[in-house]
């Protein structure tokens, strides 16, 4: 799955649960199966989340394709 602006932050999740971590050093929080979170993580993109959350769009983008990159065998 590659990861672009774009790219819902539940679709994260749910491909590469295992980087969750990472988004949490950026703000972002787990969410529950069936939480509120849950909803606006479907409709919030990576771009979004970088706002919303005061983070370089760049700075983002790089660290969860390093970690995305670990992942992948």
């Amino acid at each position: 799955m590659e990861i672009t602006k774009d790219t819902r932050v539940s679709a994260i999740l749910e491909e590469y649960g295992d980087i969750a971590d990472v988004m949490e050093v950026f703000g972002i929080k787990r969410v529950g199966r069936y939480s509120l979170r849950m909803l606006a993580a479907k409709a919030v993109t990576v771009e979004w989340a970088a706002r919303i959350h005061r983070v370089p769009l760049a700075e983002f983008l790089d660290i969860l394709h390093q970690q995305r990159q670990k992942k992948v065998y």
